[in-house]
């Protein structure tokens, strides 16, 4: 008989013995997926109440003419008609063109976010310094920050009209009180509040760029601004891409700023889609026709968000 023959037999056991282990793995793996789901549980529910709850809400409320004081009983269904009514009001489509025109602002301060962050980056002794003062402004708060520029701004005393006149400037802009200069200076103090938020990312961006790539610049016998345009530049257009998805939805979020200086004002020339809104619903208690505002808000940053992912492709280098 061969002596090999048992070892079948030993297999066939073994094997038995391992098949056991085989359930006790699947339940492993189902408690482990019950853990996870147990941990973001409390995430899960805060976003669906805080965040998807209010968005069907809203675009619910948005076919509806309805008054929150009159209490559910007083809603009333009115389809299309709001969405009707936005395109023959005047301000809404004002805030919208402030809103459009408010986007200028991106562009700016990702400009000079980017040259400042080379310039600290690379030429610039006290690094952490320069950092930390050009990041307060962005974590200051931002009552405490436009009350500041609102003294600044002061059109019969305001240190900025006096040194206008110290320079020959005898009759300078009101400012925040003149109704064509009031929005670019709401741009103003957005700008110098963003420059440190923007900077910090892109002295980030800067330090992920291989090193190599400016010694065989080097060895080419590139200039400064050569290595700006065909290295720095490029190489940060995922940073530049990302800070300009994020600058652009932000422009249609703006409302501090403008509820501690303006009001919306004066005539209404600072007043973006978001003020408008916050003043249909909680000052006119329009809750339907504020909605709609919301409605068309959304689409709009969906609109912008998607066209920029779009057109990423062509000048975005990953």
């Amino acid at each position: 008989m061969d002596p090999q023959s048992p070892q079948p037999a030993a297999t066939t056991s073994s094997a038995r013995t391992a098949e056991p282990k085989q359930p006790r793995r699947g339940s492993l793996q189902r408690g482990e997926t019950l853990s996870g789901f147990l941990f973001v549980s409390p995430m899960l529910i805060g976003v669906f109440v805080l965040v998807l709850l209010p968005i069907i809400a809203t675009m619910a409320l948005s076919f509806a003419d309805w008054n929150f004081i009159q209490g559910w009983d007083g809603i009333k269904w009115v389809g299309f008609e709001n969405f009707r009514n936005l395109l023959d009001d005047p301000m809404f489509l004002r805030s919208v063109r402030n809103n459009l025109i408010f986007l200028l602002a991106v562009p700016v301060y990702m400009l000079i976010s980017m040259v400042l962050a080379v310039l600290i980056d690379r030429y610039v002794y006290l690094k952490g310094y320069f950092k930390v003062a050009y990041f307060m402004p962005y974590v200051s708060n931002i009552v405490a920050v436009a009350v500041v520029w609102m003294v600044l701004f002061q059109p019969s005393y305001g240190p900025v009209n006096e040194v206008l006149r110290t320079f020959g400037f005898s009759n300078p802009p009101k400012w925040l009180a003149d109704p064509d200069y009031a929005l670019v200076s709401i741009m103003l103090i957005t700008v110098w509040i963003s420059i440190g938020f923007n900077m910090i990312i892109y002295i980030a961006g800067l330090q992920s760029i291989p090193r190599d790539l400016y010694e065989a610049a080097d060895i080419d016998g590139a200039n400064a601004w050569t290595k700006f345009t065909r290295v720095t530049f490029p190489m940060l257009s995922p940073t530049s891409f990302f800070l300009l998805v994020t600058g652009i939805i932000s422009t249609f979020k703006v409302f501090d700023i403008i509820a501690v200086t303006t009001l919306g004002g004066p005539f209404g020339s600072t007043s973006l889609m978001v003020w408008y809104l916050y003043d249909q619903a909680f000052n006119n208690l329009k809750i339907g026709y504020a909605s709609s505002v919301a409605a068309v808000l959304f689409l709009f940053v969906m609109l912008i968000t998607a066209g920029q992912w779009a057109a990423q492709k062509k000048w975005v280098n990953y």
